[in-house]
């Protein structure tokens, strides 16, 4: 029996003990994250992910045929124009011209002769002006020799970076096929997609803050050239601004982050008080019948629900206009576990 009464007493502490654990676990709080409502900066701003590119690329070629001798650049160099940066086996070409001066030397030695003759009354006109053709063609030949012997020196046309090199020596390099590609980085263009109805918000002067997070720097945008053709399948257009890069910090293909601002709201004087409240997009939620709410924090951080109406759209952001106020805490992440009266730890 009276074991019987001990095993009881152990029966009932055990289920005690498995209660109090449970509701531990029931009051263990939900971790999520938070933000203080606070008036909407003077100077709106949207951001966008968007890609380094060059300003110009001119991608530099041999006008003729040949065998590359040597490449005297390599990717990263900064060349100045009028810089040789390849060269061809010129062999043939030597030849050629060799053989136009000796041609242009024959002809103008048959001009100087049948000049004295054609004095003379010796020959007719049509043999000295067959003589001066001989000669006319002789220098094109020579000239042409020339050229194509200058043809073998691959020079710089600009200034700039060499983005990527193409052929190297021993390569059979083909008329119009690019040895190397120039990149003007003194000026950049970053670019980024913007959707359709955010289009015409933006103007040429729209002012602009590019931070690069490779190497840790922000940059003020210039000017904004708007696309004007759309993707497709995105709805979206091109966008790019234009950011001074005197000291080729940036490069092309580097991530920027982009913000733009309104110019409007940046320019107006009205006071913190004036200026409408603002919140996330992603801290609003919808009932069924409609009506917006958002989870709020009480001092005693438990959740409850706040229903608001909501005005115009800020980027990813949007003005609240009646419903909750200002230092107000608002669960931005992490409500999808809420229920009224939660308790939260942010």
């Amino acid at each position: 029996m009276k074991l019987l009464n001990v095993l009881g007493l152990c029966l009932v502490f055990v289920i005690v003990g498995c209660g109090q654990q449970a509701q531990k676990r029931e009051k263990a709080p939900t971790r999520v994250r938070t933000e203080v409502v606070e008036p909407a900066s003077k100077e709106s701003s949207q951001s966008y992910v968007g890609v380094v590119e060059e300003n110009e690329a001119t991608a530099v070629s041999f006008t003729t045929m040949g065998t590359v001798r040597r490449v005297l650049v390599s990717e990263g160099q900064a060349v100045a124009r009028g810089q040789l940066i390849a060269e061809l086996d010129d062999t043939q070409a030597r030849n050629i011209l060799e053989g136009a001066r000796a041609s242009m030397a024959q002809a103008e030695d048959a001009l100087a002769r049948y000049g004295q003759l054609h004095a003379k009354g010796s020959m007719t006109d049509a043999q000295w002006v067959e003589v001066q053709s001989k000669v006319a063609q002789a220098r094109s030949q020579l000239a042409v020799a020339e050229k194509n012997l200058s043809d073998c020196r691959l020079l710089a046309p600009v200034s700039g970076i060499v983005g990527r090199k193409n052929v190297s020596a021993g390569e059979t390099a083909m008329p119009s096929q690019a040895v190397v590609t120039l990149l003007d980085i003194t000026s950049v263009k970053v670019r980024f997609s913007v959707p359709e109805a955010e289009m015409a918000a933006i103007t040429p002067q729209s002012p602009t803050r590019i931070l690069v997070e490779a190497i840790g720097r922000e940059f003020q945008g210039g000017r904004i050239e708007k696309g004007v053709q759309a993707d497709a399948l995105t709805h979206t257009y091109d966008v790019r601004v234009r950011v001074e890069n005197k000291e080729r910090a940036l490069l092309p293909g580097m991530v920027a982050k982009v913000a733009l601002g309104s110019v409007s709201e940046a320019t107006s004087v009205a006071t913190t008080s004036e200026r409408p409240l603002s919140l996330p997009l992603t801290s609003l939620q919808r009932r069924p019948d409609g009506t917006l709410f958002v989870w709020t924090v009480s001092s005693d951080n438990t959740a409850h629900r706040s229903s608001v109406t909501i005005g115009a759209p800020q980027g990813n952001r949007v003005e609240i206009s009646t419903g909750i106020a200002e230092g107000t805490r608002v669960v931005t992440e992490g409500y999808q576990k809420l229920s009224e009266g939660t308790k939260v730890v942010y």
